[in-house]
C-alpha cells in the first residue's frame, strides 16, 4: 500500500513541478490530467475489490460477519415502528373520522378498526416470518 502512496505522491509532485515550469495557463490542464490517473487508479481498485469478493478470495471485514445491516435490524423492530406511527398519523385521522360530516362515531369506529387491522396483520406476519426462520426439530 505504501507503494501506491508514493506512486501518487511522485505523481502529484510532477504534476506541481509542471505546474510550476509551465505556468496558470496550463493548470487546469494539468489538474485534469492529474484526475484522470487518480480516476483510473479508483477504478482498477474498485474493480479489483468487487473481483476479489465475487471470487470469494477476500475475507469479509469484522463487521459485515458480525453487525446486521440497517434493513434487517429495522425488520426486527418494525413491529414498535409501526406501532408509533399508526399512533401517529391515529390522532388526525380521528380528528377527521369523528367529525360530523365524516360520519361521526361510526366513522371513528371504522377508522380505529383500520388502524387495528393494519397493527394486526402486520404482528402476525412477523409472528409467522420468525416461525418459518425457526430450526424444525424431530417433535415439530
Amino acid at each position: 500500500m505504501d507503494t501506491r502512496q508514493d506512486e501518487l505522491r511522485r505523481d502529484l509532485d510532477a504534476t506541481l513541478q509542471a505546474r510550476k515550469e509551465l505556468g496558470k495557463e496550463y493548470e487546469d490542464e494539468l489538474v485534469d490530467s492529474f484526475m484522470k490517473r487518480l480516476d483510473a487508479r479508483l477504478d482498477a481498485r474498485v474493480e479489483r475489490s468487487v473481483a476479489q469478493r465475487l471470487d470469494g478470495d477476500e475475507p469479509r471485514p469484522y463487521h459485515d460477519r458480525h453487525h446486521r445491516s440497517r434493513r434487517q435490524s429495522w425488520g426486527k423492530r418494525s413491529g414498535s415502528g409501526l406501532a408509533v406511527v399508526s399512533l401517529a398519523f391515529g390522532i388526525p385521522l380521528t380528528a377527521i373520522a369523528a367529525s360530523p360530516e365524516s360520519g361521526g362515531f361510526a366513522g371513528l369506529l371504522v377508522c380505529w378498526a383500520g388502524i387495528v387491522g393494519v397493527n394486526f396483520a402486520a404482528a402476525f406476519g412477523e409472528r409467522r416470518a420468525r416461525e418459518d426462520r425457526r430450526p424444525r426439530g424431530d417433535w415439530d
